[in-house]
């Protein structure tokens, strides 16, 4: 008798972008891309492109727990990236479901603008994020200016991200990536944080001239839970999902889509 195999589970927990290009859109082609068997539960409908949201529709946060109730209940998950939140009650219901069954791998970014400038977080979530989700995740993501607003204080430099991480775990999560693409001088290096009994990591790459840097962040934090899904450990996890955000901004650059901020090349190890 032959024995079935079984998928690496992924599940994005996040807002539909109708362009396509960040949001659970990214993060089902990037659990595609490497290797996973990707789910979805959306938390927000946004009507966006390549320019901007021009508008924001939330899910009501019981559709958002039925809809996880669905997904953990029957099909099980490996690992989890949460984008898009929206609401402090939409955090705290999410919260709720990830304790009922047990998420372990849950990979954070805390989505709060777009690249557009658009909001994507109430300014009343921001606490909640911070007492109901942030000790629940295995890593958080934060760029430079959703780490500074979860903190209240201005990151601009290499020594302000190593401390920021330091703080941010001190929130209750067990690892951070404090992304450094903000940066104003030098490569985009990315500040990882793996626990007081090890060294702070750096991840430099060099910055690649595109305007087409739309869904980057959903992208790479996707890349790391599928990572974590097949098993690898955190700092090896992100590391090769490092690699292959870069590969699919390069890739993503020689494209021309929309009028605005395209998106990165999510299958481009697969086709050009």
């Amino acid at each position: 008798m032959n024995t079935l195999k079984t998928y690496r589970r992924v599940l994005t927990i996040a807002g539909s972008d109708s362009g396509g290009g960040a949001g659970i859109q990214a993060d089902l082609k990037t659990f595609a891309a490497n290797g996973c068997y990707g789910m979805s539960v959306i938390t927000a409908l946004t009507a966006q492109n390549t320019q901007g949201v021009s508008g924001i529709h939330p899910v009501p946060p019981e559709f958002v727990a039925q809809q996880l109730d669905a997904v953990l209940a029957d099909i099980g998950v490996d690992a989890v990236k949460i984008g898009m939140l929206f609401s402090p009650e939409l955090i705290e219901a999410i919260a709720r479901k990830l304790r009922e069954y047990r998420v372990a791998q849950v990979v954070l970014d805390p989505v709060m603008v777009a690249a557009s400038g658009d909001k994507l977080l109430r300014d009343d979530a921001v606490a909640a994020l911070k007492e109901h989700l942030i000790p629940l995740a295995a890593l958080i993501t934060p760029n430079l200016p959703e780490a500074a607003v979860l903190l209240d204080r201005e990151i601009a430099t290499r020594e302000a991200m190593a401390s920021a991480a330091t703080a941010l775990a001190d929130l209750g999560c067990q690892n951070v990536l404090v992304k450094g693409g903000h940066l104003v001088d030098g490569d985009s290096a990315d500040c990882l944080y793996l626990g007081v009994s090890r060294p702070i990591q750096w991840l430099a790459s060099p910055r690649i001239a595109t305007r087409n840097n739309h869904g980057t962040g959903c992208t790479l934090s996707s890349a790391i839970a599928a990572r974590l899904a097949q098993g690898d450990p955190m700092e090896t996890a992100v590391r090769r999902a490092k690699d292959y955000i870069t590969g699919a901004i390069q890739a993503g650059a020689e494209y021309a889509i929309g009028h605005g901020h395209g998106p990165v090349h999510h299958f481009w190890r697969v086709w050009a």
